[in-house]
């Protein structure tokens, strides 16, 4: 069933309550398209909301927990910190102290053939992670000279052009054993093509400025979207390197959303690619749209309470991150 007019409103209007306002500043932005008022609430969701409460936590040379690259422990530390940032929100222009966590991530957390580490080697690369830094580093306005190295070596790590096999290791790039291969290949999905981290990838791909696009990301986008549609993503019937049937996760919606993935995230990702009005991703709404509560609302199914800095609802019951997704994605669906 359709979600009415009216029911919208009450959504939205619920979505702007004073005492939330990092969702409030979201929903003014992204629902709304008030620019103006965003930018009246952004100053208080960054220093009264969930990004306030990140902050809080980040020592002052730019790092969360631990010293280094930062993914572990989770999802405490500086990777999933930065991500946490991006999907509340977070800016560098709002907050200095993001952008000097942007940087001590890129000093740390970045090899110099541009893969995104968890062990500050090349080999400790992998897409989920690419891809949710990529994204996050962009989402929260960072600029600097070695994202768009970072970016590259995503692209070509999705084509293959210029990587060896893994097996040829005196090759000077090359893929290992995690980020195994071209077309989202995972040695943690037993070798084969990761929805996951195609997600995130092109999650990544999904927020850069047109004039970032090179020939080289136009390649890797249009592989990916070849992926994306390989099955009704509805179905999240992608390969399973370990099991018969997809992950139950891929239809849980959650927040904040980590290297684990919901369906609703694809839909997110489609759109923001300009494949919203494809015919292929309709189930794909339907499926998001049908799992609306009879308010209008959508529940919080899957979390990380207790594991991250900030709380973000209970599980099982109406959620204002989640309903701001599904809205989001929905509208721009059409």
């Amino acid at each position: 069933m359709p979600i009415d007019k009216m029911e919208i409103r009450n959504t939205a209007e619920w979505l702007l309550e004073k005492e939330d306002p990092g969702v409030r500043y979201l929903a003014l932005r992204d629902i709304y398209l008030d620019r103006e008022a965003a930018r009246k609430e952004q100053k208080k969701a960054h220093a009264d909301g969930p990004i306030g409460a990140v902050l809080a936590k980040m020592k002052p040379e730019g790092y969360w927990s631990e010293p280094g690259p930062g993914y572990n422990p989770k999802y405490f530390s500086t990777v999933w910190s930065l991500i946490q940032l991006a999907e509340l929100g977070g800016s560098v222009r709002a907050d200095k102290r993001i952008g000097i966590a942007c940087r001590y991530f890129l000093d740390h957390g970045l090899a110099e053939g541009g893969q995104v580490t968890a062990t500050g080697a090349p080999s400790g690369t992998a897409d989920c992670m690419q891809g949710n830094l990529c994204w996050a580093l962009t989402a929260l306005g960072c600029e600097d000279a070695r994202l768009p190295v970072a970016y590259d070596w995503m692209a070509r790590s999705v084509t293959g052009d210029g990587i060896a096999p893994r097996k040829d290791k005196d090759a000077a790039v090359r893929y290992y054993a995690g980020k195994c291969g071209p077309d989202f290949a995972c040695g943690a999905n037993n070798n084969l093509p990761c929805a996951w981290g195609a997600v995130k990838v092109m999650r990544a791909f999904s927020v850069l400025p047109e004039k970032n696009i090179t020939p080289a990301i136009q390649k890797a986008v249009a592989r990916g979207i070849r992926f994306l549609f390989s099955v009704d993503p509805a179905t999240a019937g992608y390969p399973c390197g370990w099991t018969a049937k997809p992950s139950l996760s891929w239809f849980k919606f959650g927040f904040p959303v980590f290297y684990i993935t919901d369906v609703l995230q694809i839909l997110e990702v489609l759109t923001a690619l300009g494949y919203g009005k494809d015919r292929r991703s309709n189930n794909l709404a339907g499926l998001v749209e049908g799992k609306r509560t009879k308010d209008g609302k959508w529940l919080l199914e899957y979390d990380y309470a207790g594991k991250t800095w900030a709380d973000y609802g209970p599980k099982k019951k109406p959620n204002k991150w989640v309903t701001l997704r599904a809205l989001r994605a929905l509208g721009a669906h059409g």
